[in-house]
């Protein structure tokens, strides 16, 4: 059993998916620090506040003694929005990379098409032909 496990964890496949699995949760971390510590600002700009702290306030809560806001139902669409914006770089980037595999692949020459038989008119020719003999 032990050596059934170690021929399936030493499969290409497995190993190839962990490696992709680390890089991409690295790279995850690569565009949001970029999300957040760009793009963020830079809307923040548009909007004259923090992109991550827009959000609809539902019900309002109750500011305590700290300052610290309790009970506060709202909606986080910056937050969201943040977000989405993450999932279109990393999903733009793939497709690059995707392509750019792609691209340097060995292009397949195209098999040579089977030899065809004798065309409709060929047939009905030879038909004619031995009908008159």
């Amino acid at each position: 059993m032990l050596k059934e496990f170690k021929d399936f964890a030493m499969k290409g496949n497995l190993v190839d998916i962990a490696v992709a699995f680390v890089m991409g949760a690295a790279f995850n971390k690569v565009v949001t620090s970029f999300t957040g510590g760009i793009v963020s600002p830079l809307v923040g700009l548009i909007f004259n506040s923090n992109f991550n702290d827009l959000k609809y306030v539902i019900t309002p809560g109750v500011v305590d003694e700290a300052g610290a806001v309790t009970g506060e139902v709202a909606i986080l669409y910056g937050s969201f929005l943040t977000n989405v914006i993450d999932f279109i770089i990393v999903a733009f980037v793939m497709f690059m990379i995707i392509k750019g595999i792609n691209k340097t692949k060995k292009k397949e020459e195209p098999a040579p098409e089977a030899p065809k038989g004798p065309s409709q008119e060929d047939l009905l020719a030879e038909i004619r032909d031995l009908l008159k003999k």
